[in-house]
């Protein structure tokens, strides 16, 4: 069985992760401790390196790390890098800003996309494999769908009609920003002595 670490402290998207691997054949670990460095980076590839690193470094271990965040092009990809910090409070809190700053806005213009880096670091620091998902659709002016966290109940996919909080864990896994990513670890970790 493979094994590797998950840089996050964050309990949805390890949850995500474990279920992507279930049968997969592979164990993930996640980090000891209260686990939340210091994102500093420009890009959503360098917050990746910089999660995965800290992990590695504090386990002594190859960690992989990951960051995600929304891009509106209506707001010129904001929140982007800061989408889980865009507003103070929960989900419910950051998802009403979004719909504020979008009010003015029709739909058809909301496009949107979710971006997932990710990045596995061995604790020199050295970067052995970075990886972009994506998934594009729309911001509804409406939330729908009870699954997923952050802004899926108003991240919209026109070719299943579906918001990204109606998919089954499934659906999610093959459909999702972060799916994409973890696709292209899997392919990654089975093709490497690891």
């Amino acid at each position: 069985m493979k094994k590797i670490i998950f840089a996050t402290g964050n309990k949805n998207k390890l949850k995500e992760v474990r279920d992507f691997f279930k049968d997969k054949n592979v164990e993930i670990t996640k980090v000891k401790n209260n686990f939340n460095p210091n994102e500093t980076g420009a890009t959503f590839e360098e917050n990746a390196y910089i999660k995965a690193f800290e992990a590695a470094k504090l386990m002594n271990e190859i960690a992989f790390g990951d960051d995600t965040g929304l891009e509106v092009d209506a707001l010129e990809g904001r929140p982007g890098i800061y989408s889980s910090r865009y507003a103070n409070g929960t989900d419910e809190t950051k998802m009403d800003k979004l719909l504020r700053e979008l009010s003015d806005v029709p739909v058809e213009k909301r496009t949107a996309r979710f971006v997932c880096a990710i990045s596995i670091v061995s604790p020199d620091g050295k970067e052995l494999f970075k990886c972009i998902g994506i998934a594009n659709g729309f911001i509804k002016d409406t939330k729908q769908g009870s699954q997923g966290f952050g802004y899926d109940p108003v991240f919209f996919i026109p070719e299943i009609n579906k918001t990204m909080a109606e998919l089954s864990t499934k659906e999610k896994n093959q459909l999702s920003h972060r799916g994409k990513a973890l696709k292209q670890l899997e392919n990654w970790l089975f093709n490497t002595d690891l």
